[in-house]
Order: structure tokens, then C-alpha cells, then sequence
């Protein structure tokens, strides 16, 4: 074979390995997240952010999703968001969930969720919803603390008796989204968090109701080239817009801002490159950033 020959089979192989490798790493990302009207015995605290575990998927990730919840302990927010997609599709991943989550709950941390369309058993929009896997799965969470919310609000207070909305809203896949009867417990003006699975839901939330708004789905394209993520297995795959990951730009009605994290797991393959999985820790402010 010709040197050329050698070069593309050696990156070939380098490639495949990296791609196996990845699942096993995890990143943790930092950022500043405003949240107009914030009190200020909220200001400085700490929301961490986990998404996507697919639990249940052949050679999944369980190793890469309990370093998340150390790494979590270890910060000690103020908050813990986890934005669905808990499990692939089976009922036999809900024990080893709760079995990954029971550390947070039972270090006091405040657990909020909301499900994503895995935990329907939904791999695609033309899937079948497996309702009783949904409920099976949101009981077994709210047993060990972890309040999994649908189109729903808490006011959540802090020892300052000083208080922050969080918003949850429910599945896009199987059509549960309903961001204005999530949002309708919420008094105007008061300041909060939107926590939704899928990005697409952010479309649909009315203007200047959620500046800061958190969402997974979509493992950050998982596989993407070097080109950065436009270049992804996901665009790749779907027609239209996709955001895969960081904040968003150009989506969402005025006064709306979208965090997507590329989650912890991997879907259809346990394969990841050039998309590491990622722990996302928030710092509120009321400043704008």
C-alpha cells in the first residue's frame, strides 16, 4: 500500500477508537445565566444541569453519568435540573437511574425533571408512546425525591425566604408540550428558569417568558466533524434547523434565550466524536452577560 493508503486507514482507525473513547470522558461547562428580577440572595448561586443518561442503551454510559453526579457533589448547587431522557426505551433501566440519582437526593440536593421522549419509548415522532413507561419511570423518581414536572411551575425559596420560578415543560415527542400552561402559575414579572427535553418546545414559549431557558435532546449531533457542529451526524440525518448544542441563536420568540447541553449519553450507537459529554453548571445573575 501507498504511504496515502497507510495515512487514511491509520486516521480511519484513530477516528473509531476516539468515537468509542468519548462516551467515557465528560466535561464540565461554566457559564453565567441571566435571570432579569433575580433576588439578590439569589445572586451567585449555583444550577447544575444533566441531560440524556440513556440508560439502557447497549454499552451505556452509567460510569460517565455517576462521575456527573460526583462532580455535582462535589459544587453543591443550589438547584439540580435534569431535562429528560433518563432511559433507551426499557423499563430494566429505571432501577440503575434512581440508583445513580439517589446520592443527589440523599445529599439534600433539590432534584427537578422533566421526561424526554426516550422515556416514552419514542425513538422517533412516528413511535408509539409507551404511557405506563412514563409513569412507571416518573414514580420511581419521585420516590427518591427527584419531582419530575409536566407543564407545570414550583416556586422554589431559598433560606432567605427570597423566591425563583422554576418552569417544567412536558415532551415534544409525544406532543405533551404546553409552554403557556407551564408558564400560567408564574406572576408576571417574577424571575425563573424554563427547563424543556426538546429544543423545538423553546419555539412555541411566548415572548420574553423565558430568558433563560435549559434543554437537551440532542447529544450535541453526537458525531460531528472538525468543522464544528453544523457539521454533525444530526444535521446530517434531519431536515430544517437543529441546535445541537451551547446557546442558541436565532430561534425562539424576542426576550428568550435557549441553553441545549449535549447531555451525558449517546442514542441509535454508544459512540461520540468531537462531542464530549457534558456536566453544565450555571451561575445566576441578574447582570445582563
Amino acid at each position: 500500500m501507498t504511504p496515502w493508503v497507510f495515512l487514511v486507514v491509520g486516521l480511519f482507525v484513530i477516528g473509531v477508537i476516539q468515537a468509542l473513547i468519548e462516551p467515557r470522558m465528560l466535561v464540565t461547562e461554566r457559564h453565567k445565566a441571566h435571570v432579569p428580577g433575580l433576588p439578590a440572595s439569589w445572586e451567585g448561586a449555583t444550577v447544575a444541569l444533566l441531560a440524556d443518561f440513556q440508560v439502557g442503551l447497549f454499552g451505556d454510559n452509567r460510569s460517565t453519568v455517576g462521575r456527573a453526579v460526583e462532580r455535582v457533589l462535589e459544587e453543591r448547587p443550589a438547584l439540580v435540573l435534569i431535562a429528560g431522557d433518563f432511559i433507551h426505551d426499557t423499563a430494566r433501566a429505571i432501577e440503575p437511574v434512581t440508583e445513580l440519582l439517589c446520592p443527589l437526593t440523599d445529599a439534600g440536593l433539590p432534584c427537578y425533571a422533566v421526561l424526554g421522549n426516550h422515556d416514552y419509548a419514542m425513538p422517533t415522532e412516528k413511535d408509539t408512546p409507551d404511557l405506563e413507561l412514563a409513569r412507571r419511570l416518573t414514580s420511581a423518581l419521585e420516590e427518591i425525591d427527584v419531582q419530575v414536572l409536566e407543564n407545570e411551575a414550583v416556586r422554589l425559596e431559598n433560606e432567605a425566604g427570597e423566591a425563583l420560578y422554576l418552569v417544567g415543560i412536558g415532551t415534544h415527542t409525544p406532543g405533551h408540550d404546553d409552554p403557556e400552561k407551564a408558564l400560567a402559575a408564574v406572576p408576571e414579572g417574577a424571575p425563573r428558569i424554563v427547563m424543556m427535553h426538546h429544543p423545538s418546545s423553546f419555539a412555541n414559549v411566548p415572548a420574553c417568558a423565558a430568558p433563560f431557558a435549559v434543554a437537551g435532546h440532542t447529544h450535541g449531533g453526537q458525531v460531528r466533524l472538525p468543522l464544528g457542529p453544523g457539521w454533525s451526524l444530526l444535521t446530517w440525518l434531519r431536515d430544517g434547523e437543529v441546535y445541537t448544542d451551547d446557546w442558541v441563536r436565532g430561534h425562539g420568540k424576542v426576550g428568550n434565550r435557549l441553553y441545549v447541553t449535549r447531555g451525558l449519553g449517546c442514542s441509535v450507537a454508544p459512540v461520540r466524536l468531537n462531542c464530549l459529554p457534558e456536566l453544565t453548571l450555571f451561575t445566576l445573575t441578574a447582570q445582563k452577560v
